[in-house]
C-alpha cells in the first residue's frame, strides 16, 4: 500500500504547479479553479505528509488550504474590486 502512497507527491506537485499558473491568471474562472486545484493539492500533500510523518509539510499545507479558501472567497466577491 506505502508504493502508491510514495507515488503520490508527482501528482502533488503537478497540481500545485498547475494551481499557481492558473492563480496567476486574470480571469476569474481560473483564479478560482486555481484555488480549487491547490486545494486538492494541498490534500495529496498532507496524506503523503502522513505517510512519511512530514508534520511540518501537513502543518504548512492546512495553513495554505485556509489561504486558498479564502483567495476563494475573495475571488467569488470579486478580486477586481478593493
Amino acid at each position: 500500500m506505502g508504493d502508491w502512497i510514495e507515488l503520490l507527491q508527482w501528482p502533488a506537485m503537478a497540481a500545485s504547479l498547475l494551481a499557481a499558473w492558473l492563480v496567476g491568471s486574470r480571469s476569474a474562472h481560473r483564479r478560482l479553479a486555481g484555488f480549487w486545484v491547490f486545494l486538492f493539492s494541498n490534500v495529496l500533500w498532507v496524506v503523503w505528509g502522513f505517510h512519511d510523518d512530514a508534520w511540518a509539510l501537513i502543518v504548512l499545507n492546512c495553513c495554505l488550504a485556509a489561504t486558498n479558501i479564502r483567495g476563494i472567497v475573495k475571488n467569488e466577491k470579486g478580486a477586481d474590486t478593493p
